[in-house]
């Protein structure tokens, strides 16, 4: 459907069971690319615990459902903080498949939230480092390889609807999903020569394993039993439900395929008509 088969995708923070990033390699990998599966894949310190992160293990065990769909996928641990460890990524990714012709920058840190009067200093560089410094070095390298292959690619960002709107409690968050946008646009005015498109999409509330953990944050935030505090979101939304990963990873599917092959530069908001600017 999409003309996307032999392509080559990267998605980063696509480690973990249930989460967006499995359902777009998933996707990816059903209308025909080559995979790359990667995430931290080991925990490292208090930040970056075992609740939080895509294993090795659980890389390894959705590559076994990539290749169910007949498609060719790798797995591979990188901590996306760190350039030479994001640079061997893709090093490692064109020599296994020749190419790299699609990046989605989907690893993000959710999951550490803090009054803003007693947010911490390493709280602050914890969830920056990842979101925003991660997406830069990633989107560099990817662009490097795909100048030097002289076809074009495409880079999508998975935002967020706090890249548009603030949220309690998220200041680094709501700052990092915000500067994922102002990359996002400047790098597709950059990039835009070698024929790079570069867009973003803007997620609501999805209840993935980290999903899970904002709601029973968010609900006793403000003293509502779980189920009470899922039907807000649902009541506010248009449609009349919350976000599915499969949204997400139809939009990136759109969005990495000649079908988009006009636009750069946007913020797609995929939000069930929540959010809309």
């Amino acid at each position: 459907m999409y003309n996307l088969k032999g392509k080559t995708a990267i998605i980063t923070g696509s480690g973990r069971r249930k989460g967006i990033g499995e359902a777009i390699a998933l996707k990816l990998a059903s209308e025909g690319c080559n995979v790359v599966i990667t995430d931290i894949g080991v925990t490292k310190g208090t930040q970056f615990s075992k609740q939080h992160i895509g294993t090795t293990d659980e890389m390894e065990a959705i590559i076994a459902d990539v290749k169910k769909l007949g498609a060719n996928a790798i797995a591979l641990a990188c901590d996306i903080r760190y350039e030479d460890q994001v640079s061997n990524l893709m090093q490692t990714a064109k020599d296994a498949f020749g190419s790299i012709d699609i990046l989605v920058n989907n690893a993000g840190v959710g999951f550490i939230m803090e009054p803003f009067t007693e947010f911490k200093e390493a709280s602050w560089d914890a969830v920056l480092d990842v979101n925003l410094k991660g997406a830069f070095l990633c989107s560099k390298h990817a662009a490097m390889q795909m100048i030097e292959q002289g076809k074009g690619g495409s880079i999508i960002n998975i935002a967020s609807q706090a890249a548009k709107s603030g949220f309690p409690f998220a200041a680094a968050y709501t700052a990092s999903k915000h500067g994922m946008i102002g990359l996002t646009r400047s790098n597709a005015v950059e990039l835009g020569t070698h024929k790079i498109r570069v867009n973003a999409v803007c997620p609501n509330h999805i209840t993935t394993g980290l999903g899970h953990w904002q709601n029973q944050f968010f609900s006793d935030k403000l003293g509502l039993k779980y189920d009470e505090y899922l039907q807000t979101i649902v009541d506010k939304n248009p449609l009349g439900r919350t976000g599915l990963v499969e949204d997400i990873a139809k939009a990136v599917a759109f969005l990495a395929s000649d079908q988009a092959d006009y636009i750069t530069g946007e913020a797609m908001n995929v939000s069930g008509g929540e959010e809309y600017h």
